[in-house]
């Protein structure tokens, strides 16, 4: 059995051999980390391109131009006077066969020093083996880089997902699947750009550090700037600073950025995330469902060109008009609760102690039904569904409903188990705000981390008038997970946080 030492010693020797062939490469008159190459195709644009020639004629097929691409070597057989290999870029993979009486001689011994791994530039024409595989044959060769360490294949794979997490350079190399998630990702954010241009929103930035942590109710990273000398956090939502633009006149703005919250970590939780978030003038609520709607719709046809998707097992169906659901209707559907025991303060602090719930029973009522609809509807949410009709007191930046006391005009859109978006009809008044900052404090006196700081001049930018408005905030990791199929927020994060090793 092949010891761990074993393998450590196998490792360096390679490397040591790797590092050596460096003064002989240079010998033969050539940097072995190269200089830049002039592409004329990706691997999958020329592999298209023979395919289509054969469609048409032999002819077509041998008048073929010659062509440059370039890649890293994932695959080397032959030796002596014949060789074969794969070349792999972002593209894909294309086999290429290199003879000696094909290149120069010194770029003949030269392709001896290579390894898989290695970056190289290849001229030639495309054939098609007698086994039916398209291939390149070589007339030209470029070393464009040399690989001191080999790819983990030959020591196992790259599997651990730890590892594959801290080295996700390595990661993207040896697995495809890996590389169609990041893409997936890019066009996912791409898609929501080009519809909220569409619809005249302008992008804009704000602040990432901030005096202070609002807009959210989370624990701040905290940092100090020393010119200034005072504290500042990181900050946990763009939604404050995106409404004081509102207030001076930019009337459709959104943003697309990084957040940071001093959290745990689990499969669908990260400390460092990034949302889009956005806010319409004389919108509400209502007009962001159908907004919301339009973003996630749009974004599948970019990433997969239909509404159904598969993900974790089932299919996701996308199609417009998606369930719409009451908060309080959705604990009772799926908590198996009569709607009168919700209704009763004490009740619900019987029903939480009887239901043994990890919760302080004498938090405020709406802390409570948080508690029960994070138990027992959540987890039962799996085709794309808005619950509306939040709590005020987990909502305290939503305006409240006028024939329905203590709740807002709210919504979170929810899919396979995970909240993807959410928005609110805002909150403009500000004497509502400032009693509503004020009953954040005394959360946090009585030790609520996550309760809202007050923000005295976002209350002062209120006092200067904000338009009725609809806001939203969409998380694009978690719909990244669904739209790529994945099951963990590591996987569509490119270089997640970890613990020390």
């Amino acid at each position: 059995m092949e010891t761990q030492e074993n393998t450590e010693q196998e490792l360096n020797d390679e490397m040591k051999i790797r590092r050596e062939r460096l003064e002989s490469i240079r010998e033969l008159g050539f940097d072995p980390f190269g200089e830049s190459f002039e592409r004329t195709h990706s691997i999958e644009s020329v592999k298209q391109q023979f395919t289509q020639a054969e469609e048409e004629s032999e002819e077509v097929v041998e008048n073929l131009p010659v062509v440059k691409i370039a890649g890293r070597i994932m695959n080397q057989r032959g030796m002596g006077k014949a060789n074969f290999g794969n070349l792999q870029d972002l593209s894909g993979n294309v086999q290429f066969y290199l003879r000696k009486d094909s290149v120069s001689e010194k770029e003949f011994e030269l392709y001896s020093k290579l390894y898989v791994g290695d970056l190289i530039g290849l001229e030639g024409k495309l054939f098609k083996t007698k086994k039916g595989e398209i291939s390149l044959r070589v007339s030209q060769l470029t070393l464009l880089s040399c690989a001191l360490r080999p790819l983990p294949e030959k020591y196992h794979g790259l599997s651990d997902k730890e590892l594959r997490y801290r080295k996700r350079y390595v990661d993207l190399i040896v697995n495809e699947e890996v590389r169609e998630t990041f893409i997936t990702r890019s066009r996912l954010i791409s898609s929501f750009r080009r519809t909220l241009d569409d619809r005249d929103y302008i992008e804009v930035e704000t602040p990432v550090l901030s005096p202070i942590a609002g807009g959210a109710a989370a624990k701040p990273f905290t940092t100090f700037h020393n010119a200034l000398k005072r504290d500042f956090f990181l900050r946990i939502a763009t939604e404050l600073p995106l409404k004081r633009l509102l207030v001076g006149g930019l009337e459709k703005v959104y943003e697309i950025g990084r957040i940071f919250r001093n959290e745990g970590v689990s499969h669908k939780h990260n400390p460092e995330f990034t949302t889009v978030e956005l806010y319409e003038a004389y919108s509400d609520f209502e007009g962001m469902m159908e907004l919301t709607e339009e973003l996630v719709c749009n974004a599948c046809m970019a990433t997969h060109g239909k509404l159904e998707i598969e993900y974790d097992g089932r299919t996701l169906n996308f199609q417009r008009p998606w369930r719409k659901l009451r908060f309080l209707d959705a604990i009772c559907e799926f908590g198996k609760v009569e709607m009168d025991i919700l209704r009763d303060e004490k009740k619900v602090q019987a029903l939480v102690k009887e239901r043994k719930l990890d919760v302080n029973p004498n938090l405020p009522l709406g802390k409570l039904y948080d508690e029960l609809f994070g138990e027992y509807v959540e987890p039962n949410l799996d085709q794309p569904t808005f619950i509306y009709d939040y709590p005020k007191e987990i909502s305290p930046l939503a305006k409240a409903i006028p024939d329905q006391p203590g709740m807002t005009y709210r919504f979170e859109a929810i899919v396979a188990h995970m909240e993807i978006a959410n928005a609110f009809s805002e909150l403009n008044d500000p004497i509502d705000q400032l009693d509503r900052f004020k009953a954040q404090e005394a959360d946090r006196d009585r030790g609520d981390e996550e309760a809202h700081q007050m923000d005295t001049d976002y209350i002062e930018a209120l006092e200067y008038g904000m338009p009725p408005a609809g806001g939203l905030g969409i998380g694009i990791d978690r719909l990244a997970m669904l739209l790529s199929n994945q099951n963990s927020i590591r996987e569509v994060i490119l270089f997640p946080h970890m613990k020390n090793k």
